[in-house]
């Protein structure tokens, strides 16, 4: 799954975001609402967890304006313990589902998983050129061609094709691939850019993966 996390509550949000790396998902942050609405558009999210207070735009606000611009990603909103009415206030606004603080991880991995299997189709599915992810099977195709990926591998290719185009720094892929706070080697996104090089374009001669000196890696799709 590939998952979007709005939160301003820093360690609940770091700690979610641990446990679905953990699992080989992609977790998105935002720590205010402003952020999460930009980073909400990405059409390749599967889910979009949500609390209600938040800085700058609140959790009602980011369910109506996504509703109203055509995104049906699945929101899951977060409300307080005894907040009935903002339960139904989140349904009324777009929301899907709703979860009550406190709660474990492994009921709110359940709601996730739950959200995922009524979403759309092709709800997940990332098309750039000949290449096909698909985050919610895991699969990477290239034409006709079936590249098989590692969890890591398939959450550092998404970052990149997310970016398409634009460069992205090494500490960018480090917090959204291991997460933010990652204390092991930087020089690990090196090795699986070339792990990835490897798979996707030297057997078909492409130079997909670019390395831009001094700034990072940027990805450009093949026609």
């Amino acid at each position: 799954m590939k998952v979007l996390l709005i939160e301003d509550e820093e360690r609940l949000r770091d700690a979610l975001a641990r446990g679905l790396r953990a699992e080989g998902h992609v977790a998105l942050e935002a720590a205010d609402g402003a952020d999460g609405l930009v980073l909400a558009a990405d059409p390749s999210l599967d889910v979009i967890v949500c609390d209600i207070l938040l800085p700058k735009v609140n959790g009602f606000r980011i369910c109506q304006e996504l509703r109203a611009a055509g995104v049906r990603t699945p929101i899951l909103m977060l409300t307080a313990k005894d907040g009935e009415w903002d339960q139904a206030e989140a349904l009324d606004a777009g929301a899907d589902d709703y979860l009550t603080k406190p709660f474990s991880y492994i009921v709110l991995h359940a709601h996730l998983r739950a959200l995922v299997r009524r979403s759309p189709g092709d709800a997940g599915v990332v098309q750039a050129g000949v290449l096909r992810l698909d985050y919610r099977t895991g699969n990477c195709r290239l034409g006709d061609e079936v590249i098989s990926l590692s969890r890591r591998e398939l959450a550092l290719l998404g970052a990149l094709v997310a970016r398409s185009g634009r460069v992205a720094s090494k500490a960018e892929l480090l917090d959204e691939v291991w997460g933010k706070g990652f204390e092991g080697d930087p020089n690990l996104v090196e090795v699986y850019v070339g792990y990835l090089r490897r798979k996707i374009d030297a057997p078909f001669g492409t130079h997909s993966i670019q390395t831009v000196r001094g700034a990072g890696y940027r990805f450009v799709a093949v026609p």
